[in-house]
């Protein structure tokens, strides 16, 4: 029986593999907060953009957005693809507006809103002194909103 040959990856098939919930930068992130002893819910859909991570009691929505499609400034990994630029310039800022809108309806409910970038989850996986530093920054964010700082 001869064996099949396999065909590469369609770019849409290859976009359509990529995960919008519980992505590893998101999991990564989750569990340190869980061992500092945030309790928190995962993709809150009764709030504007469906935060990946909500704190209620201290009324703080995190989001872990990844750098290439939220477009991360300055950031290498935040790139538009070769082909077909116009509908990915389109389609990139639509996802900037769209989370604009929600951190603003987010802030306008007196809900502290915290965006951590996917570059920066792969700096704190590698380099424990950055992970030790944005996680305070984190925890400073979080308490500062209720003034427990």
């Amino acid at each position: 029986m001869a064996k099949k040959k396999k065909r590469p990856m369609t770019r849409s098939e290859t976009m359509a593999r990529i995960k919008g919930k519980n992505t590893k930068p998101e999991v990564y992130l989750r569990k340190l907060l869980w061992h500092e002893g945030f309790r928190y819910r995962i993709h809150h859909k009764a709030l504007p953009g469906s935060p990946d991570i909500y704190l209620a009691k201290y009324k703080t929505a995190i989001f872990v957005n990844g750098c290439f499609w939220h477009m991360h400034e300055n950031c290498k990994h935040s790139t538009i693809p070769k082909t077909n630029q116009n509908f990915w310039k389109e389609k990139f800022a639509r996802n900037v507006a769209r989370d604009c809108r929600n951190h603003k309806a987010l802030l306008d409910m007196g809900i502290n809103v915290i965006v951590v970038w996917g570059c920066e989850i792969e700096e704190m996986r590698k380099v424990e002194q950055y992970k030790e530093d944005m996680l305070s920054f984190i925890k400073e964010s979080i308490m500062g909103n209720l003034g427990l700082t």
